[in-house]
C-alpha cells in the first residue's frame, strides 16, 4: 500500500511558488527553555509574513519584541520552536543559502588588529573569491563607504561609526542578493545617517532586497517600502508606510504666495461645507534636512556665520 501523507507534507514544508518572495514566514514560534526545560520566554508568536524582491522592509519593535530572534532564525542561528521560515527559496534552517545573503548585526565583530584592506579581503576569502574579484570589490566597497583615506589604519583606531562602514563593507562583500541590516546607522553622525540611508536606497536600484531593524524611526520612515511592527513577540501591524503614515480624516492644503484675503476666503469655505479648519500656516522643515543644509551650505561659503537669533 503507498502512502500519500509524504507528498502533502512535503509541499506544505516548501516555499511558496512565487519567485518574488525573498522571505517567507508561516506560523515561526520561538520559545526559549530553562535548563530544566521550562518555558522561559515565549520570543516570537506565530509569525506571519512575507518580503518581496527589491524591497526595503522594516521590522520595528521595542526592545524584547522579537526582531533580532526573527533575524537569527532567519540566519538559520536558530531552530523554530514550531513553524516555518524559507529564505531564497531555501528552509531557513539551510545555512548554504546564507552565501547569497549580507548581514550586518547590531554589533560588528571585526578583528582590531586587521586594516580596512585586510578586513575585507579576509571576509571575500570566507566566500572564496578569487584573489583578483577581492581587489576589485574591496576598494569598490571603501569608496562605497567612504573609508578610503583610512584604510590603511587597523580597526582599533576606528570610531564607532567608521567601524560600522565597514561592517556594512563587509556585509557587501559577497555581492548579496539579500542585506540585512540590524541598526545600520548605529554611532553615525547625521551626515553618515543620511549617506547610510541613500546607501540603502541605491542597493534597493541594483535590485537588491534589504531587511533593516532600526530604533530610529525617520530612518526607516525615510527608506522603507513596508513595514511590521512587533510587541512582545507578536505581529501587531503590517503594511505600507506611506499607507500607514496617511491620517484618513484630514486633507492637507499646500499653497504658496496666498494673501490674507485668500487665506480668509479658504477658512470661510471650509466651514460652509461643514468642515473644521485645523491650521493653515507655513510647513515645517525637520530637524535632519535643516542641519544637512546648514552644513552643506557653510561647506560653500566658510566663514559665514549664524545670524543672531532676534534678527530671524
Amino acid at each position: 500500500m503507498v502512502s500519500t501523507a509524504a507528498p502533502a507534507a512535503s509541499q506544505a514544508a516548501s516555499p511558496g511558488v512565487d519567485g518574488d518572495i525573498v522571505i517567507e514566514t508561516r506560523g515561526l514560534a520561538k520559545v526559549y527553555r530553562d535548563f530544566w526545560g521550562r518555558q522561559k520566554v515565549r520570543a516570537l508568536k506565530g509569525l506571519d509574513l512575507t518580503v518581496r524582491r527589491g524591497e526595503i522592509f522594516g521590522l520595528l519593535g521595542p526592545n524584547g519584541s522579537g526582531k533580532t530572534t526573527t533575524i537569527k532564525l532567519l540566519l538559520g542561528l536558530l531552530f523554530p520552536t514550531s513553524g516555518q521560515a524559507f529564505v531564497l527559496g531555501k528552509p531557513a534552517t539551510d545555512v548554504a543559502k546564507n552565501e547569497r545573503i549580507g548581514y550586518l548585526p547590531e554589533e560588528s565583530y571585526l578583528y582590531k588588529f586587521l586594516n580596512a584592506e585586510e578586513t575585507l579581503d579576509f571576509y571575500g576569502r570566507l566566500f572564496n573569491l578569487p584573489k583578483a574579484v577581492r581587489r576589485e570589490r574591496t576598494q569598490k566597497l571603501l569608496e562605497l563607504v567612504r573609508v578610503t583615506t583610512a584604510k590603511k589604519r587597523r580597526l582599533r583606531e576606528y570610531s564607532k561609526g567608521m567601524t560600522r562602514r565597514i561592517g556594512l563593507a563587509q556585509a557587501l562583500i559577497n555581492d548579496p542578493e539579500l542585506i540585512i541590516l540590524d541598526e545600520p546607522t548605529t554611532g553615525l553622525d547625521p551626515i553618515g545617517c543620511r549617506e547610510m540611508k541613500d546607501l540603502i536606497l541605491d542597493l534597493k536600484r541594483q535590485g537588491k532586497t534589504v531587511l533593516m531593524c532600526s530604533h530610529l524611526l525617520a530612518d526607516v520612515q525615510d527608506v522603507c517600502d513596508r513595514i511590521a511592527v512587533l510587541h512582545q513577540g507578536e505581529l501587531k501591524e503590517l503594511g505600507r508606510v506611506d499607507g500607514l503614515l496617511k491620517v484618513r480624516d484630514v486633507t492637507e492644503l499646500r499653497a504658496s504666495g496666498l494673501s490674507d484675503e485668500c487665506k480668509t476666503e479658504l477658512a470661510a469655505v471650509v466651514a460652509k461645507h461643514g468642515g473644521k479648519l485645523i491650521g493653515l500656516d507655513n510647513p515645517t522643515t525637520t530637524l535632519e534636512e535643516l542641519f544637512l543644509e546648514i552644513v552643506q551650505d557653510a561647506e560653500a561659503r566658510p566663514g559665514r556665520r549664524a545670524a543672531s537669533e532676534s534678527s530671524t
